[in-house]
């Protein structure tokens, strides 16, 4: 897939530099091209010897350097390649190209491409929590640019948390799933996925047994036939696939905001488990026993976000798909299901105990749509998954 693609490589500053390195090593055995731009910060930490070396291309470091302008010109520069990758884009990048600065070469090349923008966080995580940094995120987000980590775990300055560039074969995923020609490129797919949690108290929730395995395996899916995926997810058992924007939530009415922020899209597939029910006010300290009383509580009904969507009269998806998990009368409660929340499809399984599927490695679903059924094989979620986004990809085209 990266045959003779062009990755222009702009390397900010920040102990993660070092990775840049092994980046374009791996980029290069895949057959890209790598044309590098060395920020000055970046230069303190890896030496743009080292870097034209890997590469077997001239390092760009200066906006003003009269013979590039002549030869090539950064506007050029910045539009010949296939994909734009920053690696590690430090704060001050971000807020660079959130902000629209143009005070040098990076952020000259990163106002003036017009080719896709993938960016690598990488900071302390007291940086990366920071307000400033969350909003120039969110703008990010909102102008396009794709985002790969960061990673959570120990830093060079001994803190721990968000922040840590993301290991060098989730980047190089990333970019072949920015570069994909699939059927899918240019669409926007919501998906939601895992449990979600309701408090009781600061130590206790109501929750289910859902992994997350089966709804990240669908946006895993739909990122490999090239669509744009947001993974809105409650705390799941399972991380969140490479090549997605990340909206992490504990609740289902955070859920239901999530969704809401993220449309209008292409296709929406609620894959979570949302909890049907909540405790209407939960309490702010630990419950505690009381001479064996039982404590009262009282459960509101949550929003149900599949119908919300599924009914909407304006900006409603063009493609809304639920899932369903039954124990008993499967297809004539999910049938059910499907013409009370008014959604295009339901995924349908049985998660008896019996069954294995609720955590396990594999589901036998059938589809319910209008009209019909279509029962699969048992198979993995894996292969449930990408058959299911196959079928996506064809009613998305089909509709346009």
């Amino acid at each position: 897939m990266l045959a003779n693609k062009r990755i222009l490589l702009i390397i900010g500053g920040g102990i993660a530099a070092f990775k840049s390195l092994d980046l374009i090593r791996r980029l290069r055995e895949q057959g890209a091209a790598v044309t590098p731009v060395l920020t000055k910060a970046g230069a303190e930490f890896v030496t743009p010897l080292s870097v034209s070396a890997l590469a077997a291309e001239k390092v760009y470091q200066d906006l003003f350097d009269l013979t590039d302008e002549a030869e090539m010109g950064h506007i050029e520069l910045s539009r010949s390649a296939d994909l734009v990758v920053v690696a590690p884009a430090t704060a001050d990048l971000m807020a660079k190209i959130a902000n629209g600065q143009a005070n040098d070469l990076a952020s000259t090349l990163l106002m003036a491409t017009d080719t896709p923008v993938l960016i690598a966080p990488s900071m302390n995580v007291r940086m990366w929590e920071h307000p400033a940094t969350q909003r120039n995120l969110k703008t990010l987000q909102g102008d396009g640019i794709m985002i790969v980590g960061p990673d959570e775990g120990n830093m060079a300055c001994g803190e721990f948390g968000p922040g840590r560039l993301a290991e060098v074969p989730d980047i190089i995923a990333s970019i072949r799933v920015v570069l994909s020609d699939g059927p899918l490129r240019g669409k926007r797919v919501l998906v939601t996925s895992g449990p979600t949690h309701e408090p009781i108290d600061p130590v206790r929730y109501i929750a289910n047994r859902s992994s997350g395995a089966q709804g990240t395996a669908v946006a895993k899916a739909l990122v490999e036939l090239g669509a744009e995926v947001v993974f809105v997810t409650g705390p799941a058992d399972v991380p969140p696939p490479v090549g997605v924007q990340v909206v992490a939530v504990e609740t289902a009415q955070q859920m239901k905001h999530a969704v809401e922020a993220n449309l209008p899209v292409d296709a929406a597939v609620f894959a979570a488990a949302v909890a049907d029910w909540r405790v209407s006010t939960a309490s702010m300290s630990k419950i505690k026993k009381q001479n064996g009383a039982l404590p009262v509580l009282e459960f509101a009904e949550n929003p149900d976000i599949l119908a919300a969507v599924s009914q909407m009269t304006v900006g409603r998806p063009p493609l809304v798909v639920g899932f369903a998990a039954e124990t008993d009368d499967v297809i004539a409660h999910a049938t059910a299901k499907r013409a009370r929340k008014g959604c295009d499809w339901i995924v349908a399984n049985d998660v008896s105990p019996e069954t294995g599927i609720m955590g396990g490695a594999e589901n036998a679903v059938t589809i319910i749509f209008e009209g019909g059924a279509d029962e699969w094989p048992r198979m993995t979620k894996d292969a449930v998954a990408q058959k299911l986004a196959e079928r996506i990809a064809s009613a998305i085209l089909d509709k346009d």
